[in-house]
């Protein structure tokens, strides 16, 4: 009989999503060189756009702590800063993934709280949690949404933030599945971090666009 489990109840570790998929984690610099290579300057347009950003989010960061959908709220204009709210892309918001495993025996499934595709190829994954805890936690699930990309031989990056700490993440699954992390960037004490969350999600979206 086919057991039924959430996915953030079934995977809460990376030691889950690396024993249930196999993933291997690539510590390598030319795995995952897209969130620190080859990055463009942004305007001083951009840069007042991200300040403004910033203001609100820690102007209601100031009153407490945020729940996952204000945090998704304050990260969605960087989103549409970032030209993922234009075509070629489109956003699909609480999409709902299912995972097959064991040869059927068990299904997994869950809701991706932001989508980001270029007609069905999956570009970006975003995973948000509340401020209270720790942005590690997103990964496991965000790296189980990633497993479900219908394009397999495409690679396909994922972002994880709790509003004050935003990290991204890059899975392939070529042969053996694998992923590498980029490091923590931490737009609640800098607004600098937030330029370079920008100058990043610009990047992978230069990469991805048919036209590049």
């Amino acid at each position: 009989m086919t057991q039924t489990a959430a996915i953030t109840e079934a995977i809460t570790t990376l030691e889950d999503a690396e024993n249930r998929f196999g993933f291997v984690r690539v510590e390598n610099e030319q795995f995952f060189p897209e969130w620190y290579e080859g990055l463009s300057e942004i305007t001083e347009a951009e840069k007042a756009s991200v300040d403004v950003v910033r203001r609100r989010y820690l102007y209601h960061r100031a009153g407490g702590d945020l729940l996952e959908g204000t945090v998704i709220l304050l990260v969605s204009p960087i989103l549409a800063l970032s030209g993922f709210y234009d075509p070629p892309f489109r956003i699909k918001a609480e999409s709902p993934v299912e995972l097959i495993l064991d040869d059927g025996e068990e299904t997994l499934r869950g809701r991706i709280d932001v989508l980001v595709l270029q007609d069905r190829l999956w570009v970006m994954v975003l995973e948000s949690k509340k401020t209270t805890l720790s942005v590690w936690s997103a990964v496991p699930q965000a790296l189980a949404y990633m497993m479900v990309n219908p394009n397999p031989n495409k690679p396909v990056f994922g972002m994880v933030t709790n509003g004050d700490d935003i990290l991204f993440i890059k899975v392939t699954q070529t042969n053996t599945p694998q992923y590498d992390l980029s490091r923590v960037f931490a737009p609640f004490t800098s607004a600098r971090e937030l330029y370079a969350i920008l100058q990043i999600l610009k990047r992978i979206g230069q990469l991805i666009s048919p036209t590049s």
